[in-house]
């Protein structure tokens, strides 16, 4: 199965709707038996807001809904609301600083009460006690209040105008509690309600009958879910533990399972299993990105602690644009691909790869090009040595590669160092262990942020569907230095006046349209036209489906088991 082939399975535009509409409708809720999931790392609660793990997040969207919930193409669509909120509906204040919420009618939890916006103002109270350590309350930041309109109608209101004020109860890190079941659970009481935390009521499409920490769930149909022939399965066992290949095996190769969601491994370990003919792959892409930053400020060790990878010194070499343009030409983004990921990558030239209304037109970058490398490289005064390695004004076309100790990046480090060698370019490879690369500490020498390389290498991702708080991460005041104890986001140290005031824009622009088009233009700044950051690899998120198992949707933007009341049994 081609990449092309696995993105067109995804819905894409207004298409969500239609097909969410014409999702099948079953003779019978249960008549097809029995679902069974297998997550290799096994969920802990079914209360999502005790963990940030997906694991959890992934078992309770079993049973709990959001108000909304993302699509596959990310597109907000209403779950427990009867609408989505915008300014041209009034469901937004005009001055941006408020949203209200409208819940569909009918609605009763798997106990058969009614679901009314009291329910939804416990929520936001439940997360936003600070005593209850909840695990969303990122969701919540800025929300000053959540009133109730009527029973059927709750206003969340903002410290400041919110353009985009899609966070609370929206994706299932978010979802609606009762309050009736949890009201007693609140603030440091929240963690000791075991019962409620491991079987909570909800109004999605099943309900808990069972949990044993860390490896088995249980659950059946909710006989009160809202669609009447919905659920088609009767039951589901979601079974915990393990690790990815003995789970991608108990899909695609014994058939014991229907679904094994994170499968991480190789692509000749995964070819070799789907041989067998008994499952498939499903993958979505989202905003997962593995790229190149070039510094732009010099990490010499010869310069004063305190002043390395700083602005108070350009980087010698890379502050010219047109070795920045060589160094991405030479690289052959598609073999990257193909021996890194195959089927579950997909080669880019963008930061923001997706929701594709947020994607730019630019794939200048996926066409190789070392004969043009190295003409710009003439162009720019850099003349090749005896050696082999290209000097301007005695200085040695030399950089510092850095990385984590990952097998793949390891294998990307190699083939970009034999490829930059071919332009003139001398590449010392360097890897640092994940913990540490990735670590927060100010005094290492060795992560993202300190950036003491010429060029490192990593992933980066966003949350939610909205790209403008992650490109407002490059931001000038963002740089990591001394002065922030190094805790800004803007590794490459980029600085650009004209970004600047596309953030500040960005920051008072409502609309997805609007929002869509800056950030195309903010993609391309960092991207295509000051190559700071050189995309390589818009990485997919990967599970296994069973061929008996009908009407999965992979979706990057919430739970995997986002439309989990349409999947069904299906003929092999």
């Amino acid at each position: 199965m081609s990449i092309k082939t696995l993105k067109t399975g995804l819905l894409t535009g207004a298409a969500t709707a239609v097909a969410l509409a014409a999702a099948p409708a079953f003779a019978e809720r249960g008549t097809d038996g029995e679902l069974k999931l297998l997550l290799w790392q096994a969920p802990s609660t079914l209360n999502v807001y005790l963990s940030t793990g997906v694991k959890e997040m992934l078992a309770s969207s079993l049973i709990l809904e959001p108000l909304a919930t993302f699509a596959p193409d990310g597109e907000i669509v209403p779950r427990l609301a009867a609408d989505i909120p915008t300014v041209e509906n009034g469901g937004i204040s005009e001055d941006l600083t408020s949203i209200t919420w409208t819940l569909k009618d009918g609605i009763t939890w798997s106990d058969g009460t009614p679901l009314t916006a009291e329910d939804v103002k416990f929520t936001a109270d439940y997360c936003m006690n600070d005593e209850g350590g909840c695990a969303q309350a990122a969701k919540f930041e800025g929300v000053t209040s959540v009133e109730v309109v009527d029973p059927l109608t709750v206003r969340i209101s903002f410290d400041s105008p919110r353009p985009y004020p899609y966070s609370a109860f929206i994706g299932a890190q978010a979802p609606i509690l009762q309050k009736a079941q949890f009201e007693n659970c609140t603030g440091a009481k929240a963690a000791t309600c075991t019962d409620e935390n491991f079987g909570p009521i909800g109004t999605g499409p099943f309900r808990a009958t069972g949990f044993k920490t860390n490896d088995v769930v249980t659950l059946e149909a909710n006989p009160e879910y809202r669609e009447a022939d919905k659920p088609a399965f009767a039951n589901v066992t979601l079974k915990g533990g393990g690790d990815s290949t003995s789970a991608a095996r108990a899909v695609l190769e014994t058939g014991e399972y229907d679904y094994a969601w994170n499968i991480q491994l190789a692509p000749d370990v995964l070819e070799g299993m789907l041989a067998a003919g008994k499952g498939k792959l499903e993958v979505d892409f989202g905003s997962t990105v593995e790229h190149i930053l070039l510094n732009m400020s010099d990490p010499s060790p010869e310069l004063p602690e305190g002043e390395r990878s700083t602005l108070k010194h350009p980087h010698p070499i890379l502050s010219d644009l047109k070795v920045r343009q060589a160094l991405s030409m030479a690289i052959d983004r598609q073999l990257l691909n193909e021996i890194g990921y195959g089927e579950t990558g997909e080669a880019t030239c963008n930061m923001v790869p997706n929701p594709e209304i947020y994607a730019s037109d630019n794939d200048d970058c996926l066409t190789q090009d070392i004969e043009g490398a190295n003409a710009l490289l003439e162009e720019a005064g850099w003349t090749l040595g005896g050696d082999g390695v290209r000097e301007k004004d005695g200085r040695k076309l030399k950089l510092l590669f850095q990385t984590s100790v990952n097998a793949v990046r390891q294998d990307f480090q190699a083939l970009i160092k034999q490829w930059w060698s071919e332009i003139g370019v001398e590449t010392e490879l360097k890897t640092v262990d994940a913990s540490v690369y990735f670590g927060s500490d100010p005094g290492s020498p060795d992560t993202i942020v300190k950036f003491y390389a010429d060029v490192e290498m990593y992933t980066d991702v966003y949350d939610g569907t909205d790209p403008g708080s992650f490109l407002a991460e490059r931001s000038c005041e963002a740089i990591p230095s001394p002065e922030n104890q190094w805790q800004g986001e803007n590794n490459a140290r980029y600085c650009d006046e004209e970004y600047e005031a596309l953030i500040a824009e960005m920051a008072q622009t409502s609309g997805i349209e609007a929002r869509a088009e800056l950030a195309k233009k903010m993609n391309l700044m960092i991207t295509r036209d000051s190559m700071t950051h050189l995309p390589l690899i818009a990485r997919g998120r990967v599970s296994v489906s069973s061929n008996r198992l009908g009407g999965v949707h992979m979706n990057p933007w919430d739970s995997e088991f986002w439309n989990v009341a349409d999947w069904h049994r299906a003929e092999e």
